[in-house]
């Protein structure tokens, strides 16, 4: 076939819509636009490799994500308990923020939920999630510290965690 046939059914003959020259012949196979990664670029660049981002979550916003639901859970725990059963708590007489035991369960049982919820959109690569993780996190950092006298080892354990959550979703860098 000529050139002029090979211009007319869309492929050139050496180079095709992106310069890069030669064109595939396997089939289904898609043309990737842009030049090839290593190659030199204008100004004397070099252009990078085009890296695609998996939808799911990897390195320490893996582990941010899994710690934010096992959060959750233990404060989905310890709500429960403040709503079911009040009496587990020791009051505190003389207590600055002191609530109803059972308010203090109900503000565990929703700080809860919403860090599973969170944690498993930050499993899904959520982007929004992220911001998100650090408000809620940050929030159950303040209940918690808030209701150690009631429960001090509980709450130091998930102050902790917290800590750490926060720490590891601030951290997380986009891989380049």
């Amino acid at each position: 076939m000529s050139d002029a046939g090979n211009e007319m059914t869309g492929r050139g003959r050496e180079h095709d819509r992106d310069g890069r020259g030669g064109t595939s012949t396997a089939p289904g196979a898609r043309e990737q636009m842009g030049p090839r990664p290593g190659t030199t670029a204008p100004y004397g660049g070099v252009y990078a490799p085009v890296t695609q981002e998996s939808p799911w979550a990897s390195g320490f916003v893996l582990f941010a994500a899994l710690m934010m639901i096992m959060a959750g859970v233990f404060q989905v725990l310890n709500g429960l308990a403040g709503i079911i059963r009040n009496t587990m708590y020791v009051s505190t007489p003389n207590y600055v923020y002191s609530l109803d035991l059972t308010a203090w369960g109900w503000v565990h049982l929703v700080i809860g939920v919403l860090l599973g919820v969170t944690g498993a959109a930050l499993l899904r690569g959520a982007t929004w999630a992220r911001v998100t993780g650090i408000v809620l996190v940050s929030l159950s950092l303040i209940d918690n510290f808030l209701f150690m006298p009631y429960y001090p080892l509980w709450s130091m354990l998930i102050v902790a965690i917290d800590i750490i959550v926060i720490w590891a979703l601030a951290a997380y860098r986009k891989p380049v």
